[in-house]
């Protein structure tokens, strides 16, 4: 059931583990006013099903951190709350998937080439091992298997036009083979909860960071498996630090909430990030709302967008 009606639907999804920072608020701008700008609906999705890492109050610390940035949604769901649907989902797949007990090491050892990133090439060691994820579970306890998506070669090639990024075709059976689906017995995981509620929120259109590009045809085909829409899928660059990895602690404080603490206010922080979209010249202080008619998807550089501590302080000095 399309739980938002008719029309473009986008949608937010923080991770409460850790802090929003300006790398999370520059990708969260363009799916908002993407949105916005086709007078669509956003729907705000709390992904916090990733239970080790989450951080106690980070959930609420990131909302709050939204609003008095100017973002705004239209209904709110939270995936802890949705374990059911992906059960169903995952009993709908009946034997597409099956248990796995190999670790991240071992699949690592398995490689006939260097991978890199998080893309590792399963060659279906578990396939038909096992009956059960209770048998599975009892050769590895106290770990846990997983689910894994049983990939078939005839069906294996997907290719879809980014709205961003342009044309993509990808083998998963030659690339990733059998992929994980889910790291519970119920199905909570990353991949099945996202496809299970893409669908029932009715999404017509994913704005997301570049990091997920090579992510997005395993998705499509747990949509296809499931009978799912397919949504139209837009990819952006990242921000990066100087080394040109994704940003993080190693690049220096670059938390909303710290910029806040220290007297910085909204509009210069989104002034300053719009300013690197193209969408206004820097230094201009500017509400998230006065960017809908401002915005557009090709001023974006089609290259990662590179933090540098002199940015921080220029931001910081402006509060």
């Amino acid at each position: 059931m399309n739980a938002t009606g008719g029309g473009y639907v986008g949608r937010l999804a923080p991770s409460p583990t850790g802090a929003l920072h300006l790398g999370n608020i520059r990708t969260f701008m363009v799916a908002w006013l993407r949105a916005r700008s086709l007078g669509g609906r956003v729907v705000l999705r709390m992904e916090d099903l990733d239970h080790p890492r989450d951080k106690p109050g980070a959930a609420a610390a990131a909302l709050d951190d939204l609003r008095w940035l100017g973002f705004d949604w239209d209904m709110e769901w939270t995936q802890s709350e949705r374990k059911a649907a992906y059960r169903e989902a995952l009993e709908k797949l009946g034997g597409r998937v099956y248990p796995c007990i190999c670790s991240r090491r071992d699949v690592e050892a398995a490689q006939s080439a260097p991978h890199a990133g998080e893309q590792l090439f399963y060659p279906g060691t578990c396939r038909g091992r096992f009956a059960s994820w209770r048998e599975a579970a009892a050769e590895i306890a106290p770990r846990t298997p997983c689910w894994r998506f049983r990939v078939e070669p005839g069906e294996s090639r997907v290719g879809f036009r980014d709205v961003f990024a342009g044309e993509v075709s990808c083998d998963v059976a030659a690339t990733l083979g059998d992929f994980p689906l889910a790291r519970d017995e119920g199905g909570a995981g990353y991949t099945l909860a996202v496809v299970v509620d893409d669908a029932a929120m009715g999404v017509t259109e994913v704005v997301r960071g570049d990091d997920l590009l090579a992510a997005t045809p395993a998705q499509i085909l747990v949509q296809r498996a499931l009978g799912l829409p397919e949504p139209v899928y837009c990819h952006i660059p990242l921000v990066t630090g100087q080394d040109g990895l994704r940003l993080a602690k190693r690049h220096g404080d670059t938390r909303i909430a710290a910029y806040r603490a220290s007297g910085v206010r909204a509009e210069r922080i989104i002034g300053m990030l719009a300013a690197s979209c193209g969408w206004c010249e820097e230094g201009e202080e500017i509400r998230l709302a006065e960017l809908v008619p401002r915005f557009s998807l090709s001023s974006i550089p089609a290259k990662p967008w590179k933090f540098t501590a002199d940015f921080s302080r220029r931001l910081a000095a402006a509060g």
